[in-house]
């Protein structure tokens, strides 16, 4: 559910003496995210800033790792928010008793409707990371990947007909094909793992920020763009779907990185295994969410009627062609 953990100005002021950043002059709440406490600062240098405190459902060891990355990436110069350390060089710190980072601002916007213009451009972005991760060399396992599928099945239960009828025999159904037929063999890397729309900024056409980073891990390569695949490419309730949207995310992660043959022949697989991961993830939040969480809780059905869709579609349905 959402969280919120105010800070006050006294420790606001302290937090801030550890950084060559200047005094704030404004600091505000800012609702982006459900997961973590995020604030907007500005400085009596003119620079503004995001800080983040990082509440319960981040694991704090995950921590290191989330930073690490976005400190590469940064470097590579990829359009990914940089986090700024102090004077002393570290970079996660504690205030008002969560684990807290100052983070570089960027401007830009999310968009809700992506564009083919939109996606090519997110893609070709995606293609760029992960170029840039070849060098990357910190290892974080999925928990959302098929051994996680089976542990959010198991503690649903007997509850998916809470969610819709027969959704219990369309997830066993598919976890049992998938468990067949899962490419491991697959090139792996860092992978984003969420890219969706709200993830990315955009200004004037190009992506000025990939943000929220904190589902990264390592696994498949492709899957990073089947997921992307089954975030844009359909109607917000999974009822439509967009292929020139497709054929643009195609042409855009190509613009910076091949696809192999063999992933081309997975890639039906591989966002089957999105669609299920997501259908999991919010079928469980369906459920256990209680009913006066200050979080809007999603559709599981949006992505089970896109794994639906996955199951017959052709060729030239899933690339858009």
């Amino acid at each position: 559910m959402a969280v919120f953990t105010p800070v006050s100005a006294e420790a606001l002021a302290g937090f801030l003496d550890r950084y060559d950043v200047g005094t704030a002059t404004s600091f505000k709440g800012i609702a982006e995210g459900v997961q973590n406490s995020n604030f907007l600062l500005d400085t009596d240098r003119g620079t503004r800033y995001f800080l983040t405190l990082y509440e319960d459902r981040i694991d704090a060891a995950d921590l290191p790792y989330f930073l690490a990355l976005t400190t590469h990436l940064a470097d590579k110069e990829l359009p990914v928010p940089r986090p700024i350390p102090d004077r002393g060089e570290r970079i996660l710190q504690m205030l008002c008793g969560r684990p807290a980072c100052l983070i570089e601002y960027v401007p830009g916007v999310s968009v809700t409707m992506p564009s083919p213009v939109d996606a090519f451009a997110t893609a070709a972005a995606m293609g760029a990371m992960h170029r840039a991760l070849t060098d990357f060399t910190l290892v974080r396992d999925n928990e959302h990947g098929p051994s996680g599928w089976r542990r959010l099945t198991a503690a649903i239960g007997d509850r998916f007909g809470a969610v819709s009828p027969g959704l219990s025999t369309i997830v066993e159904e598919e976890l049992g094909a998938l468990a067949a037929r899962w490419p491991d063999s697959l090139d792996r890397s860092t992978v984003h793992a969420d890219l969706f729309a709200d993830n990315v900024l955009l200004l004037g056409g190009k992506v000025s920020g990939l943000i929220d980073f904190y589902f990264a891990c390592t696994d498949i390569r492709a899957y990073d763009l089947a997921v992307m695949h089954a975030a844009w490419c359909f109607s917000a309730d999974g009822r439509r779907y967009h292929p020139a949207i497709a054929a643009a995310l195609f042409a855009g992660y190509r613009s910076e990185h091949p696809l192999t043959p063999a992933e081309v022949a997975a890639f039906a697989t591989l966002c089957r295994g999105a669609a299920l991961r997501f259908t999991l993830s919010r079928a469980y939040d369906w459920i256990t969410t209680p009913a006066d969480a200050l979080v809007t809780k999603k559709d599981p059905m949006a992505f089970a009627r896109r794994l639906t869709w996955y199951r017959s579609a052709t060729h030239t349905e899933l690339f858009g062609a």
